[in-house]
């Protein structure tokens, strides 16, 4: 299989569904794609009904080309990053990697455009991201929650308004920025630079305002970051965690005990926002993405210096703020419900508190008139002696 083969199969496949997220290619399958959360084959033209490991592994090594680095990473550690383009059709993030002796691909689709922070229709207190001079911005969430995407659309909201030079480290470079008001460099890991850590002292010595780090992965990382964010820099980064207060929690739990105090006070000072991401499916089709938004105040820094208690969970400190625009997860559940984004079951599904969420759902039937419970359903019906209510059947235990 050359190239233009390649090209011509990944084009038949991203036609092959409408919202196409990833393409999957694993041994004993045929070639899919991920369309609304959901894997369906790809028919193709001859077909391929079955995928052997030649093919992906023709596949891999189209994908990674002459790159040395990606191929080590790939032989020492068993999976690789790697970015692929489509001629001008389409861009992918691509990861390579081996399971039960083969090699499986996963390609996931970036958009062309950089959304804006309109166009996603996030809460307006997003707006006040883009204006911080200093500090960590952190957008956390599962794989494929939309990370990237959020903190391309505040990197092109600050490209649009402010002159200053931006540096992202990223593995591999995603959305590809255009020069505006900010000057971008974009620097891809493998490429560009060996690792997060030492893209991110050199990144102190290029002179930026704002530094993007791809990821948070291990304590050497965090420090430096915090050290960016400490001599005026505004450092925004991802951590896969699933919400505010286990964000913090990862990052302390990076460090020995020992050193966790001095980090807490470190922390508290710079950090700014979190931001936590979860995809839910929509009632009318595609995906929606439920936030979580936690700023920085005095309650918060507290409980980063002194730990979380009763009363003063980071929780409870969203819940208290939501008035100035933070919120939790139940906070975006209910309000994506309650427009009729969303079924009631999965507003419960990926809630935080499924009790806080239910008594919410049950509040909001209430003043639209609706039932809140099955009871309304029974029925009655003549029986011999009269009539009798139609009763559930009753588990009955033989002597």
């Amino acid at each position: 299989m050359r190239r233009p083969e390649l090209d011509q199969i990944l084009t038949a496949m991203l036609a092959s569904q409408p919202e196409v997220s990833d393409l999957n290619f694993t041994v004993g399958r045929p070639p899919q794609v991920e369309a609304y959360g959901e894997l369906k084959p790809v028919e193709l033209e001859p077909p391929i009904t079955s995928l052997t490991p030649f093919q992906i592994e023709t596949i891999a090594l189209n994908i990674i080309g002459d790159n040395l680095w990606q191929i080590e990473d790939l032989l020492q550690h068993g999976s690789c990053d790697a970015s692929y383009a489509l001629g001008e059709k389409a861009r992918f993030r691509v990861n390579v990697f081996s399971q039960r002796g083969n090699y499986s691909i996963v390609c996931r689709q970036l958009n062309a455009a950089i959304p804006t922070l309109a166009q996603m229709k996030f809460p307006p207190v997003f707006s006040e991201l883009p204006r911080e001079k200093t500090g960590l911005i952190l957008v956390t969430g599962a794989t494929g929650s939309g990370k990237s995407t959020t903190l391309a659309a505040i990197l092109n909201e600050i490209n649009r308004t402010k002159p200053v030079h931006i540096v992202t480290l990223e593995d591999p470079v995603e959305y590809l920025h255009t020069h505006d008001q900010a000057t971008f460099n974009q620097r891809e890991l493998g490429i560009d630079f060996d690792s997060y850590v030492n893209g991110l002292r050199a990144a102190l010595r290029q002179a930026p305002k704002v530094i993007l780090v791809g990821e948070m992965r291990d304590q050497d990382t965090v420090k430096i970051a915090l050290s960016a964010a400490e001599t005026g820099h505004l450092v925004l980064s991802t951590l896969h965690t699933i919400n505010a207060g286990e964000t913090v929690n990862r990052i302390l739990g990076m460090f020995e005990p020992e050193e966790q105090e001095q980090i807490r006070i470190r922390l508290a000072d710079s950090l700014r926002w979190v931001i936590s991401q979860r995809l839910v499916s929509k009632v009318s089709g595609g995906r929606f993405a439920l936030l979580e938004i936690m700023g920085s105040n005095l309650r918060t820094q507290e409980s980063i210096r002194l730990g979380e208690a009763e009363g003063k969970t980071f929780y409870e400190i969203i819940e208290a703020s939501y008035p100035f625009g933070w919120r939790n997860f139940d906070h975006a559940c209910l309000e994506a419900y309650e427009q009729g984004l969303i079924t009631e079951e999965n507003a419960i599904l990926y809630c935080t508190k499924r009790s806080v969420v239910s008594r919410g759902i049950d509040n909001l039937k209430k003043s639209r008139g609706e039932n809140t419970s099955n009871v309304g359903s029974l029925r009655m019906k003549s029986g011999g002696q009269g009539v009798a209510a139609e009763a559930p059947p009753v588990l009955k235990i033989k002597k």
